[in-house]
C-alpha cells in the first residue's frame, strides 16, 4: 500500500471505530452497575484497545448487500465482545500468561485471574443476548437463528476458535507441521474472522452466490491476518506490538515463520491477500472498502 491509501483507510478505521465503540458503551453495563466489579473487568478489556476489525468486517459486508447500518454496527459488536473474552481468556496463566494486551496490562493482572474469567465469560454470555434481543430480532428473525448458529460454531470446538486453540496448546514443543499448523489457524483467528463477513451477508439477505463470495474472502484474510500476526511476533519489539515480542518461539508455538521461514511467510501472507481479492470479483466496485481492509491486514504493523 502507498502512503496515501495508508492513510486513507486509518481514517476510515478510525472513524468507524468511534461509532463501534458508542455502541459497545451502549451494550455493556455501567461500571457502576451491581456487581461494579466485574462490569469494571468487561470495559477494562473491551475499551483497551483495538483495532475493531471484526465489527467493521461484518458492516462492510452488510453495507454491500444494503444493510442497515446501525444494526450492523450491533451484530459486529457481538463479535468484538467475543474477540475480548477470547483476548481475556488466552492472557491467561494457564494458556499465553502474558502480562500485556494492546500496550496494557492484561485483565487478570488488574482484576485478578478469578475475576478475568468471570469476565470473560460474561462477555461470551452477552454477546448472544446482543443477536436475540430487539431491535436486531425486531423482524428477519430466521436470520438472527441462522447468525446465531454462525456465530457459536465460529467459536467452538469443531472447526472453531476453541477447537484451534486447544490444536495451538497442544501443538507446543512439537515438530513444525504445516497441516496442522493450518488446521490451527483457520480455526483459531481464521473462523471467527470468516464469520464476521457471514453475519453482515446473512443479516443483508444475500444470495448463494454472495455468501459463498464473502465466506471465500473472509476464508483468505483470516489466514492472511495470522501469518502476518506470526511475523509481527518475530520482527517488531514489544513496544511496538502492545504485547510480548518473540513469546511464540520461546514457547515452541507451531507458527508460519517455523514452517516456512520469514521470506516464505512473507510470500505466503501476499498470495492470501490476492486470493481474497479475486474473491471479490462479483461486486465489482462496490467492494472497494473490502479490498482496502485486505491491503490493510496484510501490511499492519501491529
Amino acid at each position: 500500500m502507498n502512503t496515501v491509501s495508508t492513510e486513507i483507510i486509518q481514517e476510515y478505521l478510525d472513524a468507524t471505530r468511534v461509532g463501534i465503540d458508542k455502541e459497545l458503551d451502549r451494550l455493556l453495563p455501567a461500571a457502576d452497575h451491581f456487581p461494579p466489579s466485574i462490569h469494571q473487568a468487561m470495559r477494562y478489556s473491551v475499551f483497551a484497545g483495538g483495532k475493531r476489525l471484526r465489527p467493521i468486517l461484518c458492516l462492510e459486508a452488510g453495507c454491500l448487500l444494503g444493510g442497515d447500518e446501525q444494526t450492523l454496527v450491533r451484530l459486529g459488536s457481538a463479535l468484538e465482545l467475543i474477540h475480548t473474552y477470547s483476548l481475556i481468556h488466552d492472557d491467561l496463566p494457564a494458556l499465553d500468561n502474558d502480562d500485556y494486551r494492546r500496550g496494557k496490562l492484561t485483565n487478570h493482572k488488574v482484576f485478578g485471574e478469578a475475576m478475568a474469567i468471570l469476565a470473560g465469560d460474561a462477555l461470551l454470555t452477552l454477546a448472544f443476548q446482543v443477536l436475540a434481543e430487539p431491535p436486531v430480532a425486531s423482524d428477519r428473525k430466521a436470520r438472527i437463528v441462522a447468525m446465531i448458529a454462525e456465530l457459536a460454531a465460529a467459536s467452538g470446538t469443531v472447526g472453531g476458535m476453541i477447537g484451534g486453540q486447544v490444536a495451538d496448546l497442544e501443538g507446543e514443543g512439537k515438530p513444525p507441521d504445516a497441516q496442522l499448523l493450518e488446521t490451527i489457524h483457520r480455526a483459531k483467528t481464521g473462523a471467527l474472522l470468516r464469520a464476521s463477513l457471514r453475519l453482515g451477508a446473512i443479516y443483508a439477505g444475500a444470495a448463494e452466490e454472495q455468501y459463498a463470495a464473502l465466506s471465500c474472502y473472509g476464508e483468505h484474510i483470516g489466514l492472511a491476518f495470522q501469518i502476518v500476526d506470526d511475523l509481527l511476533d518475530v520482527e517488531e519489539s514489544s513496544a511496538e506490538l502492545g504485547k510480548t515480542a518473540g513469546k511464540d518461539a520461546a514457547q515452541h508455538k507451531i507458527t508460519f515463520p517455523a514452517v516456512y521461514g520469514l521470506e516464505a511467510s512473507h510470500r505466503m501472507a501476499a498470495e492470501e491477500c490476492e486470493r481474497a481479492h479475486h474473491s471479490l470479483a462479483l461486486f465489482g466496485e462496490r467492494a472497494a472498502r473490502l479490498h482496502e481492509l485486505a491491503d490493510h491486514i496484510v501490511h499492519r504493523k501491529s
